[in-house]
């Protein structure tokens, strides 16, 4: 009986201490901020459809006077995209991962908040959005990475939760499960690419984040493969083998290349921009318009948009035109040093798979395996992180009967990949955001510092 009355008291303070508010207000925020990821996220990759099906209705695909309307269309809404974020949403520009990273390493909250907050969700969606309805050559994945980091962050602010790096992380895998429907490959991006530090202690908020932000998803769309079912497997051991390393080894080597013109072109545009921020940001939004434009017309319209369907006709087994990659490449590469907001992983899988497409071509081998390789080493030797590369490219086809091949595919692509390029791409461009704040911290104490 005393043991009893002991242990009553004890479990009485122990329901108590659950049913209290301090306990469940964070959790339930932290869930709710989980599922509208979710659900967020399906609203955007819905409306970025749309504003892709709008432009090709726009222009046609007659041939007539209304296939070059993309000279106006597209330069003008770079300039437009680019004027706005510089004017209303500083902090969206570019794939919106950099921002992700950059904010797990900036301590100060004000600090992330220039980076990640509910404006910047708003302005990126739309921004995105304006951009692919104006044929620019960028994706919403990226996108969806700052947008679920800054949902899970002001999820912090209101639940009143510390762990600000760890809630971070768990946004940014839960958008890249959402934008696919890849929830493996969520997680390994947060372990991989996101968090080169990695703590264990964040597994449960990113398994939970992204758990519920995938079953947001699922209601509303269902269950689905990105990229269909591929049925192709690698079989014959003297063509696909063969074909296995060439696709990393080049894939790797072209995405490498992409990365370090990329990095060293906005490096200089940077600099430009120093004196005139704002018209010079303007007029390179532009020249890249107008050339992204013209890539658009030569290809005949291909190039246009995310290169999702381009991609999913070579994953089915219908190869591309051989110099396709080389101008969805060219398109890419522009659209990300224009300066608007967009991202590079549905362009750099288009590419990959006109890579693997052509190489099909060359070794005599099947189209669907040949692109599959070809995204997996081009993917990894743009972002310098094979895991999430294979990973993502087995939940995006439905096919894991390739596992092998695409693991070699993707460290080839990776190991090629460091040998040009020493510097991960959105590691390097998480530095200027980090280089920002430091730069901003020093003005904003300058003035007291005079004063004292």
């Amino acid at each position: 009986m005393a043991g009893q009355s002991r242990r009553h008291p004890m479990l009485r303070r122990s329901q108590a201490m659950w049913a209290t508010r301090r306990v469940w207000q964070p959790r339930l925020v932290f869930w709710a901020g989980a599922i509208s990821i979710g659900l967020i996220s399906v609203l955007f990759a819905v409306l970025a459809d749309k504003a892709q099906a709008l432009f090709h209705v726009l222009i046609g695909d007659d041939g007539g006077w209304r296939f070059y309307l993309p000279l106006a269309i597209t330069p003008l809404g770079f300039v437009l995209c680019a004027w706005l974020a510089h004017a209303f949403f500083p902090g969206s520009q570019g794939s919106g991962i950099p921002q992700a990273i950059a904010a797990r390493h900036l301590r100060d909250d004000d600090d992330r908040s220039h980076i990640l907050s509910l404006k910047l969700v708003a302005g990126k969606i739309v921004l995105t959005i304006v951009g692919l309805f104006c044929g620019a050559s960028i994706g919403r994945e990226g996108p969806t990475v700052q947008v679920g980091a800054s949902l899970m962050l002001q999820a912090a602010r209101w639940g009143g939760m510390a762990q600000a790096r760890g809630l971070i992380l768990a946004g940014s895998a839960a958008g890249i499960a959402a934008a696919f429907n890849t929830p493996l490959a969520g997680i390994v991006f947060a372990i991989e690419e996101m968090g080169r530090t990695y703590e264990s202690r964040t597994n449960g908020l990113v398994l939970t984040a992204v758990i519920l932000a995938g079953l947001a998803s699922l209601g509303v769309l269902g269950n689905y493969t990105y990229f269909g079912v591929s049925k192709d497997t690698i079989s014959s051991f003297a063509v696909d083998w063969p074909l296995v390393i060439a696709c990393g080894v080049i894939g790797g080597g072209f995405g490498a290349l992409f990365s370090l013109l990329a990095l060293k072109a906005t490096r200089r545009i940077r600099r430009w921009h120093a004196l005139q921020p704002l018209w010079r940001a303007l007029l390179v939004a532009a020249v890249c318009g107008l050339a992204v434009a013209v890539i658009g017309i030569v290809s005949g319209g291909l190039t246009f948009g995310t290169g999702y369907a381009q991609a999913r006709s070579a994953v089915e087994g219908m190869p591309l035109p051989w110099f396709f990659f080389a101008e969805k490449f060219a398109a890419g590469l522009l659209s990300m040093i224009s300066g608007i907001p967009g991202g590079i992983f549905a362009p750099s899988l288009a590419v990959g798979a006109g890579i693997g497409s052509s190489l099909g071509l060359v070794f005599g081998s099947s189209a669907g395996v040949a692109a599959l390789l070809g995204m997996a080493g081009y993917f990894a030797g743009v972002v310098q992180a094979p895991m999430t590369a294979f990973v993502i490219i087995l939940e995006m086809t439905g096919n894991h009967d390739n596992v092998i091949g695409l693991m070699l595919a993707s460290m080839l692509g990776y190991g090629t990949a460091r040998l040009i390029s020493h510097e991960p791409l959105y590691h390097a461009l998480s530095r200027i955001f980090i280089a920002e704040a430091i730069r901003r911290r020093r003005a904003e104490a300058a003035p007291d510092s005079g004063q004292g």
